[in-house]
């Protein structure tokens, strides 16, 4: 028997197999809304057999972009192009969701292809914020306005504006970023936040930020719907974001509302010395799964159906994010269930159906 391929609800959401695109910026949006790329990109990934499909890092705010590429939701216009895009994975049979974000100090970021670096504000760049004024480095090194409280609050009535927004495009699963060194990952950390007020210091300052942003996200967002956060459960760093913090974190954000952790890591400083490997992070999402008692998800480097289901099958995660190997083969699913021999198959839209029959 697959356990990869066996269902798995959440709230009165059901995903009909274990696997999810995990959210992968395509930086091709214009002005914040997604066009054609979006819909073939995920839609491709849906028709393939995924049981949730994640839209890519959203801002909340046209300066939480990474990049002016980057998708956002501060606008009923963006919202009404992924409700499009929305419509096309449900009709596939796969949950779509989003993941809302902000980039905090490194946004302002140029595109990859054109170097990823800072972009000038001459050249199409704007000022970035974060808990303090402290730059990312390497080739980020704009140097961010520390937000104050009130600036705080407008990003988090932003993360529930765009809650909203995600809800009347038809997105059933929503993703609060707090990983890969953006602005939530940046108040987590010591090595990005400084401050010395109720948001900055010791542990419970540093997490509040992101508990009072899910608290006020989970008010808005339905009961019946599942409400998730991506963790970099370490910053892999000396004197950084800690496994022991996020377990804790986890705890507390369970007491939220929140139902599952997405479970990543790095990204909060360019100097991280990160063992990747096949699998790296998945002792990551077994420990949260296990000592916060909250469903988990595993990311990185799952390229091979066995190494998925077995994760699954072992209790180290509920759920198995795959993103390049989703780019190599938007059809994984389908491959992964010949290979585990899966009775029934799933089947192939039928427009496919002679090639898997």
């Amino acid at each position: 028997m697959s356990h990869l391929f066996a269902p798995f609800p959440l709230r009165s959401v059901t995903l009909r197999n274990r696997i999810g695109v995990s959210p992968m910026c395509m930086y091709s949006a214009v002005e914040g809304v997604t066009n054609d790329w979006h819909l073939v990109h995920l839609g491709a990934r849906a028709a393939g057999g995924a049981g949730l499909v994640i839209a890519e890092a959203t801002a909340v705010l046209p300066e939480g972009r990474i990049t002016p590429g980057c998708a956002g939701l501060w606008s009923d216009a963006q919202a009404e192009a992924l409700a499009r895009i929305n419509r096309f994975l449900k009709a596939q049979g796969a949950v779509p969701g989003v993941q809302l974000a902000h980039a905090g100090r490194k946004a302002s970021a140029a595109v990859p292809w054109e170097g990823g670096a800072h972009l000038p504000n001459a050249a199409g760049g704007w000022d970035t914020v974060a808990p303090s004024a402290v730059a990312f480095g390497d080739s980020l090194p704009k140097v961010p306005a520390a937000l104050d409280e009130a600036g705080i609050a407008r990003v988090q009535e932003a993360f529930v504006a765009a809650a909203q927004r995600a809800l009347a495009a038809g997105c059933e699963w929503l993703e609060l970023h707090s990983a890969h060194g953006y602005l939530s990952h940046q108040f987590l950390s010591p090595l990005s936040n400084r401050r010395s007020d109720r948001y900055g210091g010791g542990f419970e300052n540093r997490i509040r930020f992101l508990v009072e942003t899910a608290r006020a996200v989970r008010r808005a967002w339905p009961d019946r719907l599942p409400l998730t956060a991506r963790l970099s459960c370490t910053d892999w760093t000396d004197g950084g974001w800690t496994l022991d913090e996020s377990v804790e974190l986890a705890r507390k954000l369970k007491g939220e509302g929140v139902d599952l952790i997405d479970c990543s890591s790095g990204g909060n400083v360019p100097t991280a010395k990160i063992p990747v490997g096949a699998g790296y992070q998945v002792p990551l999402a077994e420990r949260v799964r296990r000592e916060a008692g909250i469903a988990t998800a595993a990311v990185g480097l799952i390229t091979e159906p066995m190494q998925a289901d077995q994760i699954v099958r072992n209790g180290q995660a509920d759920v198995v994010l795959l993103a390049r190997e989703f780019l190599r083969d938007p059809n994984w699913p389908l491959r992964a269930a010949r290979a585990l021999h899966v009775k029934p198959p799933p089947v192939p839209p039928p427009q496919y159906g002679r090639a898997w029959g």
